[in-house]
């Protein structure tokens, strides 16, 4: 792996579907006038975001069955190397619905089913062994059922033992636990970050408190994305609001990732937080624009970051 590589983990990626319908009528027939599939899942968004943006990601996790072997295959046709560990369980199936007419966008998800722990142990050895040659390792989504909730607090420990950066995409135990390795940044979106909480954040007050407990439990950096709403960051010192560019999106799933990757990227060079977060939201919203989560256009971020504002608050 090039040294300057980035470990982009996550326990539960899928084979991806987007269909296109003109109109979705429920207890009907319904005819897709296209369908594309692909690898996706939050950390395989990552990394093909990454390898869009000019980086050497190297996705791992677990892969099973057919489809393991699919999203194998997906990522190689994209040029992105992967290190994953073969389970017995098959990897998911996930399922997004856009209907035109009303411009929805509808998610089906599979949920993964549990591992052996043996299949942790190996995957772990993965990490070791990845991470010393690493800028940067980005932790995301659920751990898989029956995981170690303090599985990214081991990941994000060793990390940081190496001098990498740690960024954690997740919610709940899996984020508490991984509190406890100071990681250098964490970045829930709005309902995963109420959800972490157990309350609901009713305004942008709400959403900096919260960001501020999480600073006072270990994290370095917080980030807080809102779909098309303004985001929110903080360093522990400084606030920043984040406003994305307006687009008519084609498919938003994944941009959250798209974010994430691009943050990373200008993290990396030396950025400081808020113009890291201006290319993040450039990269949600090229992201937005495309049919298959994670698959944007290098052109479409470098031309929308010029019409994302943001203000130190």
């Amino acid at each position: 792996m090039n040294p300057a590589g980035i470990l982009c983990l996550g326990t539960t990626p899928a084979a991806q579907r987007v269909m296109l319908l003109r109109t979705l009528n429920l207890d009907a027939v319904n005819r897709a006038t296209t369908t594309l599939d692909g690898a996706a899942g939050k950390s395989i968004n990552v990394a093909k975001v990454l390898k869009a943006l000019g980086e050497q990601p190297v996705a791992a996790g677990f892969l099973g069955g057919d489809r393991g072997e699919f999203v194998r295959a997906a990522l190689m046709q994209k040029g992105v190397e992967s290190d994953f560990v073969t389970v017995a369980t098959p990897t998911r199936q996930c399922i997004t619905v856009i209907d035109e007419s009303a411009g929805t966008h509808t998610e089906l998800v599979e949920e993964s089913r549990a591992v052996a722990p043996a299949d942790f142990d190996r995957l772990m050895a993965v990490v070791r062994r990845r991470v010393v040659e690493c800028r940067a390792v980005v932790l995301s989504g659920t751990i898989v059922s029956g995981g170690p909730a303090r599985f990214y607090f081991d990941c994000a420990g060793l990390a940081e033992a190496a001098g990498a950066i740690s960024v954690v995409d997740a919610q709940g135990a899996a984020l508490w636990e991984a509190l406890k390795a100071r990681p250098s940044l964490v970045k829930p979106n709005h309902a995963e970050l109420a959800a972490t909480f157990g309350r609901p954040l009713r305004d942008e007050e709400d959403v900096r408190r919260a960001m501020g407990e999480l600073v006072e439990r270990g994290a370095q950096r917080v980030v807080v994305t809102v779909g098309k709403e303004p985001a929110l960051a903080f360093d522990g010192a400084s606030f920043w609001r984040i406003f994305p560019p307006r687009i008519r999106a084609a498919n938003p799933i994944g941009s959250g990732d798209a974010f994430t990757a691009a943050l990373v990227t200008r993290l990396l060079r030396g950025e400081d937080l808020g113009e890291a977060c201006r290319w993040g939201a450039a990269a949600g919203a090229a992201n937005a624009l495309t049919l298959m989560p994670g698959e944007l256009d290098r052109r479409d971020v470098e031309r929308l970051a010029r019409d994302v504002v943001t203000r130190r608050i």
